[in-house]
């Protein structure tokens, strides 16, 4: 389905490009013949992964946080310099921790909704703003999550990826005349580096729940990865505004009460 040229000629960015999901994204890309920039807030880290994927193509990154617009701003002027151009953008940064909501004060609240609501919009519409609408095309993929049934446990991102579901709703018909499409992606649990900032009972509960997944797996970086790739790509020419599940079934009768349950056997 794919070729080493779908992306031939393109410039992607992706945020969150560092590590996990987002720098299998980035690799795929790459192996496609995009010419990739990566960011994420973190110069060092961020770095060291350029150089890993430095093998598979044209690699560039620049450190940014998405919650600033001095930031972007910044970015978008490194990206300019660099290629003169942008065609895709992936949205893949964020950040989350396990709470109940009795528990969750003001503070971790906005921070959460800053960073995973906030930072994807002010990455599109300054993106949309520099490169997508002048050139009447452009593509976005925002990776979400599965809160299609609430998201007990982690309230505060469920909260911001139905945002970011909904806001992906009307720009797929708001900027359908500048040509630009934009989708979803609703990982479910993924076995990435992710899945390590977890504290012990929650990573015990995800080994216990994998068999409670219909297609009894935990996805892999690379599942989530092809989706972004296919929406991304001119093969969905005519797809926006949806958002596409790649958890095996798993939001659909999941027990979404398994990781609350665990939170309050040591939260209270």
């Amino acid at each position: 389905m794919f070729h080493q040229d779908t992306f031939k000629d393109k410039v992607a960015l992706v945020t969150g490009g560092r590590s996990g999901i987002g720098f299998q994204i980035a690799k795929d890309l790459l192996q496609l013949g995009a010419k990739v920039v990566i960011c994420s807030r973190k110069a060092e880290p961020l770095k060291v992964a350029a150089e890993s994927l430095a093998e598979f193509g044209n690699i560039s990154h620049h450190p940014c946080d998405i919650r600033k617009s001095e930031d972007i701003a910044a970015l978008a002027n490194f990206i300019k310099e660099q290629h003169g151009q942008l065609d895709l953008l992936v949205n893949n940064a964020g950040g989350q921790f396990p709470t109940l909501a009795e528990h969750l004060n003001d503070k971790g609240w906005n921070a959460v909704i800053n960073n995973n609501l906030n930072g994807t919009f002010y990455m599109c519409r300054d993106m949309a703003k520099q490169f997508f609408i002048p050139q009447k095309q452009g593509t976005i993929v925002n990776i979400i999550a599965d809160m299609h049934r609430g998201f007990p446990g982690m309230i505060h991102t469920g909260a911001a990826r139905a945002g970011v579901e909904n806001m992906t709703k009307t720009l797929a018909q708001e900027w359908s005349d500048f040509n630009i499409r934009i989708n979803c992606v609703a990982p479910g649990i993924i076995e990435s580096s992710g899945l390590d900032q977890y504290p012990k009972p929650v990573k015990d509960m995800f080994a216990s729940a994998e068999q409670m997944i219909p297609m009894k797996r935990f996805g892999k970086v690379e599942d989530v990865s092809n989706a972004v790739c296919f929406l991304a790509s001119p093969l969905a020419n005519y797809i926006t505004g949806i958002t596409l599940y790649v958890d095996g079934a798993q939001h659909l009768n999941y027990d979404k009460m398994g990781l609350a349950r665990v939170l309050k056997s040591f939260l209270g």
